[in-house]
């Protein structure tokens, strides 16, 4: 029998004291859990001192200016150690900022904040591209999953990927969202499903925010689907999630999700999950409502979740509760593309008063999206989104999604994440879907794409 050694430090086991063996050859040694468990995201600070100048439009999101996204024509921005100080008309751009600090000219472009993608499985290995072409063929993504393929096949390749490989992979996922203009990813694990892994995704996304100027949130989603070696053991992994993976995983976490549908999670199973998840100090999101009504949204209401998402099978009265609750409602547009059903009830979420973000969902099955971009087109060219909806659901809706106050708007106080885009308004965004508008990025006032 081979020797196992751990997945994280490569240490075998003569050299340790122990191994916790996962499924498929994959084991953390006793050191590596420590360190794993003590892992914090790194607190990059930019710092950034500029003025923007020649800005065309100016998008705020302040609800102090008027207009669905504040929107001030013939703009300057002051920022100063990567916040901002100032913004308003340019003729109006105090003295003190257009002496003290370096200018940048937009040269009549547009800005506005950072994108905020609030839902995202980033951390994944391999690929589902065959599994793709047999969807677009006519094969049911829910008989596909029972057969063992779906994210059970994403489990497979990312329970043997390298750590090494998880976090290059993620990494190089995350710049290329950054060059489009996201400045903050909340990356899930969910691929696991079992202590290792879990773990492993969840450190590789600490690690992306090392290597690329992004921000990233944590999501633990142990809750996706049912192992293979629990498939007939509900109750056991309910257990290993309650007694083992929780504990240890929710210190490299903010949230706690759970797929809460067909296939996946009852809405009795969820709320055990989420209160189990709330003693370990986890906020609560929910995977509601994407394949049928199957009670994910009133337990999101029920529960006060921070975050819906999906919510695709949505009545009125759910969308009231919602807002009721002050639950952000998650719609992803790209995944209705991807799998050719409708799209997410915006309107109706937008009609009940619902704060509303839009994410991409970016995961190798059925959203394999990097571009926030492409999710503001969709949202208005299928989704019956105005662009000022859009605009606003994927920068400030994005935040109050993850509890970002200080980002998703352009004012006083606010963290200077920004997007020029390489056009005269936000308009252009979804009025030329298919081009990266990103002209120049900037996370706390310094340029960090684009340059």
């Amino acid at each position: 029998m081979a020797r196992l050694t751990c997945s994280f430090c490569g240490k075998s086991e003569a050299e340790v004291r122990n191994l916790v063996a996962g499924p498929d050859g994959v084991a953390i040694c006793n050191e590596c859990v420590g360190v794993v468990s003590e892992i914090n995201q790194a607190d990059l600070t930019y710092g950034g001192d500029v003025v923007l100048t020649g800005i065309s439009s100016l998008v705020t999101n302040d609800p102090r200016v008027p207009g669905p996204v504040g929107e001030i024509p013939q703009a300057s921005v002051a920022i100063r150690g990567g916040k901002v100080r100032w913004a308003g008309p340019e003729s109006t751009l105090p003295l003190k900022y257009r002496e003290d600090l370096p200018p940048l000219d937009c040269e009549g472009r547009a800005v506005i904040p950072g994108f905020v993608d609030a839902h995202t499985h980033l951390a994944f290995a391999g690929d589902r591209a065959e599994e793709f072409s047999r969807r677009m063929a006519g094969e049911d993504y829910e008989a596909i999953l029972r057969a063992g393929g779906g994210i059970l096949s994403t489990v497979r390749a990312t329970r043997e990927a390298p750590f090494s490989d998880l976090v290059s992979h993620t990494a190089a996922r995350a710049q290329r969202m950054l060059e489009q203009g996201t400045t903050t990813v909340e990356i899930k694990s969910g691929y696991g499903l079992e202590l290792v892994t879990e773990l492993k995704q969840l450190r590789a996304a600490a690690q992306v925010q090392e290597q690329v100027p992004i921000d990233v949130v944590t999501t633990f989603l142990g809750a996706h689907v049912l192992p293979p070696e629990y498939a007939s053991d509900r109750e056991g992994y309910l257990r290993l999630l309650e007694e083992e993976l929780l504990p240890a995983c929710a210190p490299l976490a903010v949230y706690c999700d759970v797929f809460c549908d067909r296939g996946a999670f009852s809405p009795a199973e969820a709320r055990r999950i989420l209160v189990a998840a709330a003693h370990h100090g986890l906020r609560p999101r929910l995977h509601a409502n994407q394949l049928g009504q199957t009670g994910g949204a009133g337990l999101a209401a029920e529960v006060k979740a921070v975050s819906a998402d999906h919510l695709d099978h949505l009545t009125a009265d759910q969308a009231a509760a919602l807002t009721e609750a002050g639950t952000v409602a998650v719609l992803l547009p790209a995944v209705a593309l991807s799998m050719r059903t409708p799209s997410p009830p915006g309107p109706m979420l937008l009609e009940a008063g619902a704060i509303v973000a839009l994410a991409t969902d970016c995961n190798p099955g059925t959203s394999y999206v990097e571009s926030m971009q492409l999710v503001v087109a969709l949202a208005v060219l299928e989704g019956g989104f105005t662009p000022a909806q859009a605009v606003w659901s994927a920068t400030r809706g994005g935040a109050l999604a993850l509890e970002e106050e200080d980002k998703g708007w352009i004012r006083r106080g606010a963290l200077a994440d920004l997007v020029i885009l390489d056009a005269p308004s936000y308009l252009h965004l979804s009025y030329r879907p298919g081009s990266n508008l990103a002209w120049k990025v900037l996370k706390e006032g310094t340029v960090v794409a684009g340059v």
